[in-house]
């Protein structure tokens, strides 16, 4: 369904005029399959967060492709409604002039769908995420983070996409309201049927939820490896940073 092929990135590293460039992605390719949970694994500055830019359309690969069921995700109308995004920053992630009606009735209204039938599919997208219709005209700054997080997440579920990439999702969050919304994702896993890329520096959070990782490495996938077998990884920096990623 999800597949990244051979991509590379790089940006202008210095001033304006500067011509040479840092390399962040060196040709990276995988693929997520339908229904399933793909953990990306790495340090900070590992090139994660860049890779997530490119699955879900913000910026474009220098080289190679990112492919949604076979047709280029630059292409706005391919992943329009298809793949959608859940980030770190829940704060920013809404506008702050919006209700959280407007804010889940967004994507809905980029669809053109009937404006009474989406109306009507917010309590139940509320509900979806444990909140109720009294949320409906509330503003950010009167949510709390659990709370915010689960309205990015009512958006994000709203137009019933095959993906969501979470990235960094529930980093933010006090360590109780992590659990709630891991939970809260597997049991919407299983209602829409929808594929996860799960983007984390936080091991035991990709061992609850996700069924294969992809352990990154300066911009290169270094080892991929089932859950179920995390513990057999083979290179020398996939164990060291399972090692400090647990015990950090």
């Amino acid at each position: 369904m999800l597949k990244v092929d051979s991509v590379n990135k790089s940006y202008k590293k210095g001033g304006f005029f500067s011509k040479e460039r840092q390399q962040v992605l060196k040709n990276v390719s995988f693929e997520c399959g339908s229904g399933e949970c793909l953990g990306i694994i790495g340090e900070s500055g590992s090139g994660k967060s860049t890779l997530g830019r490119l699955i879900v359309g913000i910026e474009k690969p220098d080289h190679g492709n990112v492919l949604f069921d076979g047709k280029n995700v630059g292409n706005r109308i391919v992943r329009l409604g298809a793949i959608s995004a859940v980030f770190q920053d829940y704060k920013s992630s809404i506008n702050p002039f919006f209700t959280v009606e407007k804010a889940i009735m967004e994507p809905l209204q980029v669809q053109n769908k009937n404006q009474i039938e989406n109306q009507n599919k917010i309590d139940n997208l509320l509900y979806q995420v444990g909140l109720d219709p009294s949320y409906r005209k509330k503003y950010p700054h009167e949510l709390s983070g659990g709370e915010a997080q689960r309205v990015c997440i009512a958006r994000a579920i709203s137009t019933e996409p095959k993906c969501i990439l979470l990235d960094e999702a529930i980093s933010s969050l006090d360590i109780s309201i992590q659990i709630q919304i891991l939970e809260l994702l597997k049991e919407l896993k299983k209602i829409y049927n929808m594929s996860y890329v799960f983007i984390t520096h936080d091991i035991q959070a990709a061992v609850y939820i996700c069924d294969r990782v992809i352990i990154f490495k300066d911009g290169q996938i270094e080892e991929t490896v089932k859950i179920e077998q995390l513990k057999d990884v083979q290179s020398e920096y996939a164990k060291k940073l399972l090692h400090m990623l647990i015990t950090f």
